[in-house]
């Protein structure tokens, strides 16, 4: 994948994915009965880790100057 193609896959994920994904994790922990806040926060963190990894090789590198550029 190229450098350009991970940058605006990225920015799609970003912009589009990680509300929408905020929106649903929100909905699956207030849809039971609320827990704890601490079991509450727990949850949030793991999701938060959760939904990165599958798009780890996606943002690795994003932030950096483009490798084809040649300067």
């Amino acid at each position: 994948m190229t450098y350009k193609s991970r940058r605006r896959l990225s920015a799609l994920i970003l912009l589009v994915g990680l509300p929408l994904y905020i929106v649903l994790a929100v909905s699956i922990v207030t849809w039971f009965d609320r827990p704890p806040i601490v079991v509450e926060l727990l949850i949030y963190v793991g999701l938060g880790l959760l939904w990165a990894l599958p798009f780890k090789y996606v943002f690795r590198g994003v932030g950096q100057a483009d490798p084809e550029d040649g300067q």
